[in-house]
């Protein structure tokens, strides 16, 4: 039995290293263990909880935000490279939905998406000039949503930001941004 219990927490470690952003619940799921036990495993090998986790990875990875303040970025910023790349968390809360259906208000969803094109940018000031987005699946309260941002032009004073961003792995909303700087930068296009 401790052999069994060992392995478990020796798989578990290698598990977080690779992915720290997963939950109890996920981890419970994968090895066929109560969220209890998972807990307990994780107390025994000083493995903090995800905010921890997730804080833990953002200090070790972030550049820092130039064009806005860490309070006025909507979700939790967890990788930014800035002129490059950017990922932040946002966990669907029941202020964040409508009373009646618990779907996610899409202007958070926007939020999200539109403080990480922002933040990205390697300058004092971005502005959003122009946005297109679609919306491909309604988010209920509970969901994580992972936005995911990428530099994919540099010209002229504008910068385009792709941001798609996720619920698990499905794709939940799109959207294309051309932001203003104030700080001209080389012209470059970036292959997806």
């Amino acid at each position: 039995m401790k052999r069994k219990k060992k392995e478990r927490q020796d798989l578990l470690k290698v598990t977080l290293e690779e992915n720290p952003f997963m939950t109890d619940e996920d981890l419970a799921d994968q090895f066929s263990v109560s969220i209890q036990t998972i807990r307990l495993d994780r107390l025994e090998l000083a493995i903090p909880e995800l905010r921890e986790r997730i804080k833990g990875v953002a200090k070790k990875q972030l550049d820092d935000v130039k064009a806005l303040s860490p309070e006025e970025v909507i979700g939790e910023i967890v990788d930014l490279q800035l002129d490059e790349r950017a990922i932040s968390i946002l966990d669907v809360r029941t202020e964040h939905v409508f009373t009646r259906s618990g779907i996610a208000r899409g202007h958070h969803l926007f939020a999200q998406a539109n403080s990480l094109a922002v933040a990205i940018i390697d300058d004092e000031m971005a502005l959003t000039q122009k946005a297109t987005i679609r919306f491909t699946r309604q988010v209920q309260a509970g969901e994580r949503v992972i936005a995911k941002a990428n530099i994919t032009g540099i010209e002229k004073g504008r910068t385009s930001v792709e941001v798609k961003s996720y619920v698990d792995q499905e794709l939940v909303f799109s959207g294309e941004f051309v932001m203003f700087r104030t700080t001209e930068r080389e012209t470059r296009r970036r292959e997806s």
